[in-house]
């Protein structure tokens, strides 16, 4: 199970989106474990910080969607401090997913760092910082099932004259943001961000709209802590900035960001009642964000080309909701282009989803076919679109065969010798497309149209074509860039730069 999968699950478990810091820091331990840790000759104090956390991890493990071990405050006790550490982790229920609070900076020991993190300690998460570059988080991105925290804000105000450098208009941290998230997908690099203020999550969130953020330092101006002199007035005030917090930082979903609680509550001898409460507060203020917002928001244009491309709204659309991103970005092939595209954000936008399938269906139209397939995963549920709209029945060959049930090559009802339309999303060497119609040939069928949303070009169509397919693309991408260029998203040296990489 992956870290997004575990968190997710967690999340909905405990109807919580709270993540509790472990600090064993003696200064703020509760009276009766302090005690101990001062004055028991008889036992290590070591053992007091150990029950203490064990304490808090057993009083809000149904409360809290994550825990995070803050590695400096173990590794400032020296060799007891980091078996601590060990028994701490082990103690938290597997079910919890952890982030070490790490902030690694070290490039040198990155790589010992992610081996001890992620398979001996086995955490799910790590904080890392971004200073040493796509080097740093490469090591840990090499885990595949784990995830990294880029810290790109911090909340601290002498750090302000460093991370809003130039100016606040293009400040260091939200270039931190853009750069970084071409290091990893969603679903493996999040932020970490300290917002003290909602101003900073919120242009934040706005430059990162698909990014999990772990929040830091949320309640510098909140009470997160109910009293018993709490009035009704500062009660209300609390909330409504608990919520502005909320509308900053939920992603378009209302998901996408986990909140710390305040440490005040490790001082506690009742946490499990203060963090119960904090929940519920928070549960409140999301569902009356959540509330307020349309649930899938209209796009409009904003230009007008001379020269009008039929497809002009749709490459727009893709641009601003973050489906294709401009930088040097790896390929599963290990060639470096110059941008990336990531059609599986379409399936959060119906408006969007909707215009695809439309455009994919005008080239359905014109071929003969008996079924269609789709490829795993990208374009599945563009085929199950297509077969709705155009009432054709639609199969696919498996990535994998599994080792138990059927054990079939293609799902779905099929006779031998039919016609299949293939239907993919992206073109780029044409591997997966004609691995995936060789499957569906091996099992008695025909594949001779192969229909995606983009092509690459670099001669792809014709590498189909030598292989006995006919390719068919409702893009290309140079009418993408060009487009894009047109409409001012892509500066001179962008479109230079993917014009020549086109050429190359």
């Amino acid at each position: 199970m992956n870290f997004a999968t575990k968190l997710n699950a967690a999340i909905a478990s405990n109807q919580s989106i709270l993540c509790l810091g472990l600090e064993p820091n003696p200064e703020v331990m509760p009276a009766n474990y302090l005690a101990k840790y001062v004055s028991d000759e008889s036992a290590s104090p070591i053992d007091s910080l150990w029950e203490w956390m064990q304490f808090i991890i057993h009083s809000t493990s149904d409360l809290v969607c994550a825990y995070k071990p803050t590695l400096g405050f173990y590794t400032a006790l020296g060799a007891p401090g980091l078996e601590l550490l060990s028994k701490t982790l082990a103690a938290i229920p597997s079910h919890i997913p952890i982030i070490l609070d790490a902030k690694h900076a070290d490039l040198n020991s990155s790589t010992v760092m992610a081996r001890t993190a992620f398979e001996q300690w086995q955490v799910d998460a790590i904080t890392i910082s971004p200073y040493m570059g796509q080097d740093i988080a490469a090591r840990f991105l090499m885990y595949t099932d784990k995830a990294i925290f880029i810290q790109c804000h911090s909340s601290n105000t002498t750090a302000k004259a460093i991370q809003e450098y130039p100016d606040r208009t293009a400040p260091l941290y939200l270039e931190v943001v853009k750069t970084c998230q071409a290091w990893g997908s969603s679903e493996q690099l999040g932020l970490e961000v300290g917002a003290a203020t909602p101003e900073a999550l919120a242009r934040i969130r706005a430059a990162a709209p698909e990014r999990l953020i772990l929040g830091r330092s949320l309640w510098a101006n909140v009470d997160d802590l109910p009293k018993d002199t709490d009035t009704d007035n500062s009660e209300a005030q609390s909330l409504e900035t608990l919520q502005q917090i909320l509308d900053a930082g939920l992603d378009a979903n209302g998901e996408g960001l986990l909140i710390p609680v305040n440490q005040d509550v490790l001082t506690t001898v009742e946490p499990a009642n203060l963090v119960r409460s904090l929940r519920d507060r928070v549960n409140q203020a999301r569902l009356h964000v959540t509330s307020q917002r349309p649930a899938c928001p209209v796009w409009l244009p904003d230009v007008c080309l001379l020269s009008q491309q039929p497809h002009l709204d749709l490459i727009l659309q893709f641009y601003d909701i973050g489906c294709i991103m401009f930088g040097e970005y790896v390929q599963a092939s290990g060639a470096v282009f110059p941008y990336y595209i990531d059609l599986r954000k379409i399936i959060s936008n119906p408006q969007v989803f909707e215009k695809v399938i439309h455009a994919y269906a005008e080239i359905l139209e014109n071929l003969h076919f008996d079924r269609i397939a789709g490829i795993p995963y990208g374009s599945l549920p563009t085929a199950t679109g297509l077969a709705l709209r155009l009432n054709y029945p639609m199969i696919f060959p498996r990535k994998e065969v599994k080792a138990h049930g059927a054990r079939r090559l293609i799902e779905g009802n099929f006779h031998a010798g039919e016609t299949i339309v293939v239907v993919d999303d992206i073109l780029i060497s044409g591997k997966s497309v004609m691995e995936g119609a060789e499957k569906l040939k091996v099992s008695g069928l025909r594949v001779e149209d192969i229909v995606v949303f983009i092509d690459h070009e670099h001669g792809v169509q014709q590498r189909l074509s030598d292989n006995g397919y006919r390719s068919h693309a409702v893009l290309k991408i140079s009418e993408i860039t060009e487009t894009l260029y047109q409409a001012g998203r892509l500066n001179e040296v962008q479109f230079q730069t993917i014009a020549k990489s086109e050429t190359g």
